[in-house]
């Protein structure tokens, strides 16, 4: 059974739980919705284990924090035995508008500090990662703020249904390739 490593990022604590940064942890949360399957505590991360058809995901919600997302994602790749193309990280991008999806097989951080620490441990930037644009709505100077913001009622709305989408464009991914998935799924 072929594996894919799906590192959703955010950070641990009911404090952050609602916010634009954490979206990488309800993505994955939505891929479990309906299954009996749930997170349970490991090493740097909690941790489920999703089939589908005849794949394994192997989903992480790293307790590391943010900044050092690199460490959880790194251990479990070597724990599992994961090649470096089937790792998938699902991530917050505030350059995309709001609910819109990119699936990109590689490039820089664009100044996400989980993006830059997974590069510097990894020592590399040619992975998938799945961004999910929570748009760029704030004043000069509060980009932290609105990152570590509470979704509004009116964007819960445009990004409910997203989530759902962002988890079937994970189950694509490990099922159809990424070309088709990017094809599907991106814009």
């Amino acid at each position: 059974m072929t594996k894919y490593l799906i590192a959703g990022l955010g950070n641990i604590g009911a404090e952050y739980e609602a916010t634009r940064h954490n979206i990488g942890f309800e993505v994955l949360d939505a891929l479990l919705r309906g299954s009996s399957i749930s997170f349970s505590s490991d090493r740097y991360a909690s941790v489920a284990k999703l089939k589908v058809k005849n794949k394994e995901l192997i989903l992480i919600k790293p307790t590391t924090f943010m900044n050092l997302s690199g460490k959880a994602v790194n251990y479990w790749l070597q724990q599992e035995k994961i090649p470096l193309q089937n790792l998938l990280v699902v991530v917050d991008e505030l350059a995309l508008d709001l609910g819109m999806l990119r699936l990109k097989m590689k490039g820089s951080d664009g100044g996400h500090n989980g993006l830059k620490n997974i590069n510097q441990v990894l020592g590399r930037q040619d992975y998938a990662r799945l961004r999910f644009g929570i748009g760029n709505d704030f004043a000069k100077g509060q980009q932290i703020d609105f990152v570590l913001g509470e979704w509004t009622s009116s964007e819960r709305k445009i990004i409910d249904p997203k989530i759902e989408k962002a988890a079937e464009a994970i189950k694509s991914f490990a099922l159809a390739g990424p070309q088709i998935t990017m094809n599907q799924f991106n814009g």
